[in-house]
């Protein structure tokens, strides 16, 4: 605890007018970008909407359902893409974080016209297991016998990774795994390679059904995740913000 406390003593040390004054300057900017970000809220809703006319068949906790049938009678379905395929042993844990920030309040969404699930292509009794492990409450649904995480980019075939690259996030990336970025320890966790592990990779998307037509709306990978990680948001207001040496995080039951 010593060296901690020497260690943040070296950061600037002022008044508290010098702090206020301080906070008021960054107030302004927070504001601006609050602003920005109702902007691109709006630019989000104003994205032109695609037809799905692909027939998609999940595998649920109540049996197999269609996309349509995701929505549970509501407007709107939100999906995140959990990495989690069928030859893991257990869920990514990064996206296990992901969901321990949405577990609670998809009751919230489901009130307010919006359903919330996460899709994975593992088998529908393995994500069970797993969701009673980390006591999910949110629905989880199984696309081991479809191409929805294919046609979403957020899965890759065998054939598309030896290619040397594939479209994620709107452009060509490299299938190399980056080892510096800690996907060797993430695929360790996981129970399996680090190029099996890689041909999954983590996304969100957005889809509204009107007249019995299922569209899709939006889509976002990688650091477009980043404000629905909650635990970031609230490490980026802590004084050392994510102070990030490698892969810090663990699985909510592995810390010791």
């Amino acid at each position: 605890m010593a060296g901690r406390r020497e260690t943040l003593t070296d950061h600037k040390i002022g008044t508290r007018k010098e702090w206020l004054a301080a906070r008021i300057e960054l107030l302004k900017a927070e504001k601006a970008l609050t602003r920005r970000s109702d902007e691109l809220a709006q630019w989000r809703q104003n994205l032109p909407w695609v037809r799905i006319d692909k027939d998609y068949s999940f595998e649920t906790e109540e049996g197999t359902r269609s996309l349509a049938d995701l929505f549970r009678g509501r407007s709107q379905l939100l999906v995140y893409h959990f990495m989690f395929g069928p030859e893991y042993s257990g869920g990514c844990p990064a996206c296990s974080a992901i969901a321990d920030g949405f577990n609670g309040f998809t009751v919230h969404l489901e009130h307010h016209e919006v359903a919330m699930i996460a899709v994975s292509r593992a088998p529908i009794a393995m994500l069970q297991a797993y969701k009673r492990r980390m006591g999910g409450t949110f629905t989880w649904a199984s696309s081991l016998d479809n191409d929805f995480n294919y046609d979403f980019n957020t899965s890759f075939t065998e054939e598309q990774q030896l290619s040397g690259s594939v479209d994620y996030n709107y452009h060509a990336i490299d299938t190399i795994p980056d080892s510096e970025a800690g996907s060797n320890e993430f695929a360790a966790m996981s129970g399996t390679d680090i190029l099996t592990y890689t041909r999954e990779a983590p996304g969100m998307s957005a889809f509204v059904i009107s007249d019995g037509v299922v569209y899709h709306t939006y889509s976002a990978y990688a650091r477009g995740l980043d404000a629905l990680w909650r635990m970031y948001q609230w490490l980026d207001r802590a004084p050392k913000g994510r102070n990030e040496k490698g892969r810090w995080f663990r699985r909510r039951d592995e810390y010791t």
